[in-house]
């Protein structure tokens, strides 16, 4: 199950404080509606499962890229068109 998290949670299930949260976002080391969205100006959510798998293959970037790929193929928006492109 995906889950999104606000900054007290991520920052408790991931082990990692708030301004490094907000370093990683701010940094582009994140991408915006991958690793985390902006739900309004106030309001960030952090998609913990990304996260996790960025934490663990930071220096295999060609693997998590799998992962993002994962992640979107199962989103509802992704089309069967897409699928197919495959």
């Amino acid at each position: 199950m995906l889950a999104f998290a606000n900054k007290h949670t991520a920052s408790e299930q991931l082990n990692l404080s708030y301004s490094t949260l907000k370093k990683y976002r701010l940094a582009g080391d994140w991408i915006e509606g991958i690793h985390w969205v902006r739900i309004n100006s106030r309001c960030v959510r952090y998609n913990l499962e990304l996260i996790r798998d960025w934490l663990h293959n930071r220096d295999n970037p060609k693997a998590h890229m799998r992962a993002i790929e994962v992640y979107r193929q199962g989103l509802l928006s992704y089309s069967k068109k897409q699928r197919a492109k495959k």
